[in-house]
């Protein structure tokens, strides 16, 4: 698939209602509008691409909502160079939007559909995570932490403490929490033990599953 005149401009009126919702970061706005989201749904599906709302993929997941992405990765406070840990690579479209603020992403995946969908797709696209996982979210990524900031893209019934624990002192943790909808909440590693905690509103995801499937 190519990336038109006609995508670019449905991206700018995108980022045009993302702003209206509130989304602010510069280096966000401009990776909403730089990425060609169409590539990462199926093309019978372009129509959908850069409407604000999530859509479903293989192995019953979703493509994120793009204000619920936006929103995410404003909240982690990206910079170029950040280590970033994402639970949940799914279609690879957040990922994508890490990588071109310009983190370093290392990216789990527990369905094993996805992961492979993801692996052949990334080896065909500019966009390049530092290691991509097939493995279980909810224990995090040990051997590579700790993790200037951490993304999970499903929705968490609790707070996995591996995640916490591979933040850096500064880091942040940016997880939905909650079963039927989640309270988007923010941990930030203040020391060695210690956490502060911010909610910013519900939103609704699919499940973060355990194990490998």
């Amino acid at each position: 698939m190519k990336d038109t005149f006609t995508h670019k401009g449905m991206r700018k009126k995108l980022v045009e209602t993302l702003e209206k919702k509130g989304i602010t970061n510069p280096a966000v706005l401009q990776a909403i509008n730089t990425i060609p989201r169409h590539l990462f749904m199926d093309s019978g599906f372009i129509d959908h691409a850069y409407v604000d709302k999530a859509f479903p993929i293989a192995a019953d997941q979703t493509i994120s909502q793009p204000y619920t992405v936006a929103r995410q990765t404003e909240l982690l406070e990206v910079v170029k160079g950040s280590k970033i840990l994402e639970i949940g690579t799914g279609s690879g479209y957040q990922t994508a939007v890490l990588l071109e603020i310009g983190a370093v992403v290392y990216s789990i995946e527990r369905q094993n559909k996805l992961f492979k969908k993801a692996e052949i797709f990334f080896k065909k696209q500019k966009y390049t995570p530092k290691k991509l996982i097939f493995g279980d979210g909810y224990i995090g990524l040990e051997t590579e932490a700790p993790f200037d900031g951490i993304v999970v893209t499903a929705g968490a019934p609790f707070v996995p403490k591996p995640l916490l624990a591979q933040l850096k002192i500064g880091g942040k943790l940016v997880i939905p929490v909650g079963e039927k909808s989640q309270i988007m909440t923010v941990f930030t590693r203040t020391s060695q033990t210690a956490f502060d905690k911010e909610t910013f509103g519900e939103f609704r995801f699919v499940p973060l599953l355990e194990n490998k499937n």
